[in-house]
């Protein structure tokens, strides 16, 4: 049988604490658990924060794994929450938090160390995440603007180059390290202790932005998230987007809804409050019916990816 991480998990000070959210992830997770063993050097204690899998690939891994560990969350409780039932019992130093549908290149996870080393205020350390045709996905992107997001939100679909979206997503930089607004959720490094000083991820997001308001409440804490392109993983994406379409189309735009209105929360804010629910209702219901609206603004090529005019 597979342990349950329940009570404080004593490990070494240089094992890293690895959390997975899993949720009937198939094949995918094995691909996942292969990558890691030469994306770093230091003993890895993998946990996997299941959320209620039926395909019994997460109990296969944990049996095949020593150094993977099974804790069942109690049912599909969302993703900010299993991770935050998978770093519970640790307190300090950093810990890799990811979809188990990523696979991390040769020594991702040691460079984003190294990156780490280097901002002694960063909180997040995010690699360069590829899709599986090897477009580089716009991962590192600034916090939402009511300005940029609903120039994104409006135009991106139709007119992917536009300008809020560009901003936004900073695709028309060349990728370098930096500092970002938010890091994707996806894939990333993070500092255990920051992470329980701002109470984790929020549980009132069941899936989507639950990474953006961690990192702002990180931000005003003071932290960093930086962008670390020397560190590749390839993340194949959508597995509950394919399941349910429709569902996530609308935990999507209600997500989206709960940040931005967070951000607005006074009296005098309340008309446009009303009016981001309007708007995104709107979006959400179109994004039913057509799936160039669901699917968004595609991806744009970065300055050094450009080809050379002739």
């Amino acid at each position: 049988m597979a342990a349950d991480v329940t009570d404080e998990t004593h490990v070494d000070s240089d094992t890293l604490r690895v959390v997975a959210v899993t949720y009937s992830p198939g094949a995918s997770l094995e691909d996942f658990l292969a990558s890691l063993p030469t994306s770093t050097r230091r003993p890895v204690d993998v946990v996997l924060a299941d959320n209620g899998s039926t395909d019994g690939a997460p109990e296969a891994a944990a049996r095949a794994h020593a150094d993977v560990r099974l804790l069942p969350t109690g049912g599909n409780l969302g993703y900010g929450p299993a991770v935050n039932a998978g770093l519970a019992d640790v307190r300090r130093g950093w810990a890799l938090v990811s979809n188990p549908d990523v696979v991390l290149e040769a020594g991702a996870v040691d460079e984003l160390l190294a990156v780490a080393a280097r901002w002694p205020r960063a909180a997040t350390v995010g690699p360069a995440i590829r899709t599986q045709d090897g477009e580089l996905y716009p991962s590192a992107r600034d916090l939402p603007q009511l300005s940029t997001g609903a120039g994104h939100a409006v135009f991106g679909w139709a007119w992917p180059a536009n300008p809020w979206t560009a901003r936004y997503r900073r695709e028309r930089e060349a990728p370098r390290e930096r500092t970002a607004g938010w890091l994707s959720g996806s894939c990333f490094l993070i500092d255990v202790e920051a992470f329980h000083m701002v109470g984790g991820f929020d549980p009132g997001y069941f899936m989507y932005f639950e990474d953006v308001d961690l990192a702002e409440r990180l931000g005003r804490a003071g932290y960093l998230h930086v962008y670390a392109p020397s560190a590749v993983v390839v993340h194949e994406g959508g597995h509950a987007t394919r399941r349910q379409p429709h569902r996530m189309q609308r935990v999507h735009h209600t997500s989206a809804l709960r940040y931005l209105s967070s951000r607005y929360p006074r009296r005098r804010h309340r008309p446009l409050r009303g009016a981001l629910r309007a708007g995104l209702g709107a979006r959400m219901l179109l994004s039913y019916v057509s799936g160039r609206v669901a699917a968004g603004a595609r991806f744009q090529r970065t300055v050094n990816e450009q080809e050379p005019s002739s």
